[in-house]
């Protein structure tokens, strides 16, 4: 029996994680849209909603969402446009912006509980699966930052 092509399309990882990708956030959006939000913009105010809901850097929120501050810069912007969260000056050190939720970003929350049980709910797939899969993501991620995840081939 001759052995399984490595670079058959179905086989790869990237490929999964890409579609998958796609697909999830497709159920995102239209439960999203309502709320005035990106999928990105979403993932800004999940961090800010953590608690302690104080002040966050961009610098802390960049590393909360592993991106870079020219990357969260334009998604800040468009929520204080929208009146979802306000960014000032760092009384510590006047070259940091922090962001803060506004009294608006704050009342979203709200609004946005519903979503995790209804994506679950659109995707129809067990939540235990969900939760294992978001932990196994996690580890991936985890090694791949961390580039001591050794090379091995597809299985």
């Amino acid at each position: 029996m001759p052995a399984p092509d490595v670079l058959t399309l179905e086989r790869q990882v990237c490929f999964a994680l890409a579609v998958t990708n796609r697909s999830v956030l497709a159920v995102y959006r239209p439960l999203l849209e309502p709320l005035g939000l990106t999928h990105p913009q979403y993932l800004v105010m999940l961090a800010l909603w953590q608690p302690p809901s104080s002040a966050l850097s961009v610098k802390r929120l960049g590393e909360l969402l592993q991106l870079d501050p020219a990357t969260v810069s334009p998604l800040l912007k468009r929520l204080e446009t929208t009146g979802l969260i306000k960014r000032t000056r760092s009384t510590s050190d006047e070259r940091h912006l922090d962001i803060e939720l506004t009294t608006a970003g704050k009342r979203l929350r709200r609004r946005a509980e519903q979503i995790p049980a209804r994506v679950v709910a659109e995707l129809g797939v067990p939540l235990a699966d969900l939760e294992e899969l978001r932990s196994v993501l996690h580890r991936i991620n985890a090694a791949a930052l961390n580039r001591e995840c050794p090379t091995v081939a597809a299985s």
